[in-house]
């Protein structure tokens, strides 16, 4: 037999190579991805026990064990699956195997017709091509389906005002902490909460996030008002497992936390929809503003690769300062 090292450096050879001539299947060559430790918030079992409609096709039990397997954040589940099977059940009345480029292509087509965003045509595409190459193993089956251009939008940014307006306008101190943390950590709203009482650093005013996006654990700021605000929380509220729980003592929601976000906004009266990730969006802009390194806001925020952060330089408003209107 002959073989060569797993390393990245023989796997582009490899790949340059055979690039015109061949495609590779390299699912078993790399085999050192990190998989998420904490996967509390993951529930397939909720598609299992579900009772559809008499003619709706649900999707393979491999399928979702290969999703269970493979410890996929319970969004993607649920994106996933639900994409699965709005595809399969489009073609109902055929054989899942027996479906090729050409029918995949058909249906893409259809959602495109309808409207669908770039975004949404992608999930689906990497929803179907999940069952082929990963739950089946058969490599790049569909390689030659095209997919829509990759939107490239601006985040969405709030004013220093505007946050401390939202922040103020809060319903109780637990709401208060809620956006104050969003923002002042640059938090995912998931990673928000999935905080517990013990990953709040006081001692050295910083908060660990365990199993972020891509099964990533880092940390990031704690803000001293923030952590003057919390143990009033914690004073008051007494949370048990999790740092933000609900009356029965479960983990809090999401979309609860949508919910303060928005009524804190209507009664800033910021007129515009608010969402939980624009703060986070808020946070690294600021920071960059204030002249913050881009390679720390990279670290802060928990991104693999810097040009991620570096959209944050095309809204940050210091760059646009130093340029004369014109007009002007």
């Amino acid at each position: 037999m002959v073989y060569v090292v797993n390393a990245n450096n023989v796997l582009k050879q490899i790949f340059d190579k055979f690039r015109g001539v061949a495609w590779v299947n390299c699912n078993h060559f790399l085999v050192n991805r990190p998989i998420k430790g904490n996967n509390s918030s993951m529930n397939v079992d909720w598609f299992r026990k579900r009772t559809p409609n008499e003619n709706h096709r649900v999707c393979p039990e491999e399928y979702l064990q290969k999703l269970e397997l493979k410890r996929y954040a319970n969004n993607t589940v649920k994106t996933y699956v639900g994409c699965f099977e709005l595809f399969i059940n489009y073609y109902r009345d055929t054989e899942i195997m027996s479906l090729n480029e050409n029918d995949i292509r058909s249906y893409l087509q259809k959602l495109i017709q309808e409207g669908k965003s770039n975004s949404y045509v992608n999930q689906m595409v990497n929803a179907i091509k999940f069952y082929y190459e990963v739950v089946k193993e058969m490599p790049n089956r569909f390689y030659s389906v095209e997919r829509p251009r990759k939107e490239h939008k601006l985040p969405k940014v709030l004013s220093k005002e505007e946050i401390k307006a939202i922040i103020a306008h809060t319903n109780n101190i637990k709401h208060k902490c809620i956006v104050s943390l969003l923002y002042s950590s640059g938090l995912r709203r998931s990673e928000l909460l999935n905080l517990k009482p013990a990953d709040i650093d006081s001692k050295r005013m910083l908060i660990r996030v365990n199993g972020g996006k891509g099964a990533k654990d880092r940390l990031t700021l704690l803000s001293s008002n923030v952590l003057s605000d919390l143990r009033q929380y914690f004073l008051e509220w007494r949370p048990k497992i999790w740092l933000f729980e609900s009356p029965d003592g479960s983990q809090y929601s999401a979309g609860s936390v949508k919910e303060i976000i928005n009524a804190a906004s209507k009664k800033a009266k910021i007129f515009k929809a608010v969402s939980p990730h624009m703060l986070r969006h808020s946070f690294a802009t600021h920071l960059l503003e204030n002249g913050t390194d881009l390679r720390y806001i990279q670290t802060l925020l928990g991104h693999s690769s810097s040009k991620t952060t570096e959209i944050y330089t095309h809204v940050a408003v210091s760059a646009f300062n130093l340029i004369k209107n014109p007009l002007d």
